[in-house]
């Protein structure tokens, strides 16, 4: 077998599409999105978790704007943020009054990025075609992208109903399931050609099909990227809590990406009662990061541990550098470019320890159960220096930011 068979598959082509200078689609790299969950009205709150957010390397961020409240306090949470100095695209969620909310509120309409409506809920009956134009007329005027996000939750129930109908008489050539997921890609593009035919160009749109099952998500984007070359965000919707959230949402998305199919992506985590909302951001980047389609952090590679690393010192070490590098790395992308790509090894025993430190750019291999009081550290695969004592952790944190100053910094620049 080929070496390269299980490379990540060319890239769907979609049209681009620029959401407050920050390019979705079009070749560009994968992006990141998050969003908020505090009430919008909250201008403290919600510009607190925006800011938290994009330090975390958020590189969009979605809020909900479901009345006149938070409507009117988009443009000074945008204006806010900017005297931060933070130029975060934001994103409005519309529900059911979009359509109203974006006219009498046009400062709102302006304030944002982009606009996200759900083809489920943005009118009913007689309505829906004409709420739909409003929204779309107020992106064309204000010059603002639309996500058309299908969700299984809200879904079509007039459309749903009709082809369920047309299945059955054919005599059920479908599955229930089956007729469920053509549901849904179809709302989306019925949706983006009434669009475009309202005036609103391709490279304005993107399109999202989201559902809680895995299968389900994996075969809805494949029938819409095979339909349409229109940009996608990609997400598990109501993915869940902790360990099975992260598992689902990466399992799902991480086949979409390995074939090609994505072109901004969000972890829709629940947090745990008090936990930290960067959470989900922190994931997408993990998930781009081990499949090779972006670099956001230093990798740590470190050992997990078995009989011959009874000490917990690897482990603290190796713990305290990732939460170092998470930490500074909002000033270190600015202060040394390419440090994105360190990889730093923190091992816990001689099996293993030596070789996969010399893999890394600087590594330690610390002792073992049984093993010498001796960690040999290497750098730039040769073995460089051996520390002793008691203060070999906190000795090798200043190698590695020793290392980074003089291969990424004004070090670099001098020797050059």
């Amino acid at each position: 077998m080929s070496a390269f068979a299980f490379a990540p598959q060319p890239r769907h082509e979609t049209v681009g599409v620029s959401v407050g200078g920050v390019t979705v689609g079009g070749g560009a790299p994968i992006v990141v999105q998050s969003m908020t969950n505090t009430d919008t009205a909250d201008i403290d709150a919600t510009v607190a978790q925006v800011a938290a957010l994009h330090k975390a390397g958020s590189e969009l961020v979605r809020i909900t704007v479901d009345r006149d409240e938070s409507a009117a306090a988009v443009p000074k949470i945008r204006e806010r943020l900017e005297r931060l100095g933070l130029d975060v695209p934001l994103i409005g969620d519309f529900h059911y009054i979009g359509h109203k909310l974006l006219a009498d509120h046009p400062a709102c309409a302006e304030a944002l990025a982009k606009y996200r409506i759900n083809p489920g809920n943005v009118g009913f009956k007689a309505k829906k075609d004409k709420q739909f134009a409003a929204i779309i007329e107020r992106a064309i005027q204000f010059d603002k992208p639309v996500r058309i996000g299908v969700n299984w939750g809200s879904l079509d129930q007039e459309l749903l109903t009709r082809l369920m109908d047309d299945n059955q008489a054919k005599g059920f050539p479908l599955t229930a399931e089956q007729v469920m997921r053509e549901t849904i890609v179809q709302s989306a593009l019925i949706s983006a050609e009434l669009a475009e035919e309202i005036g609103l160009p391709r490279n304005r749109i993107i399109l999202s099909a989201k559902v809680s099952n895995v299968q389900d998500l994996i075969a809805c984007y494949a029938m819409l990227s095979s339909r349409s070359n229109h940009a996608l965000h990609l997400g598990l919707t109501e993915a869940g809590m902790g360990t099975k959230g992260i598992v689902a949402s990466s399992a799902s998305l991480g086949i979409l990406l390995q074939q090609g199919i994505g072109d901004t992506i969000r972890i829709s985590l629940t947090p745990e009662p008090g936990g930290d909302r960067t959470r989900e951001v922190q994931v997408a980047q993990e998930l781009l990061q081990v499949m090779g389609f972006r670099q956001f952090l230093p990798v740590v590679a470190a050992c997990p541990g078995c009989g011959r690393t009874t000490s917990t010192v690897f482990q603290e070490l190796a713990q305290k550098i990732q939460e170092d590098i998470r930490r500074n790395m909002p000033v270190w992308r600015e202060k040394y470019p390419g440090v994105e790509g360190l990889k730093v090894a923190v091992m816990g025993c001689i099996v293993n320890g030596p070789g996969e430190s010399k893999h890394a750019d600087i590594g330690i291999s610390l002792p073992g159960t049984g093993e010498l009081p001796a960690a040999p550290v290497y750098i730039d695969g040769k073995k460089a220096l051996t520390l002793r004592g008691t203060n070999i952790a906190g000795d090798f944190e200043t190698l590695v930011g020793d290392y980074i100053e003089k291969r990424f910094g004004n070090g670099q620049a001098a020797a050059e």
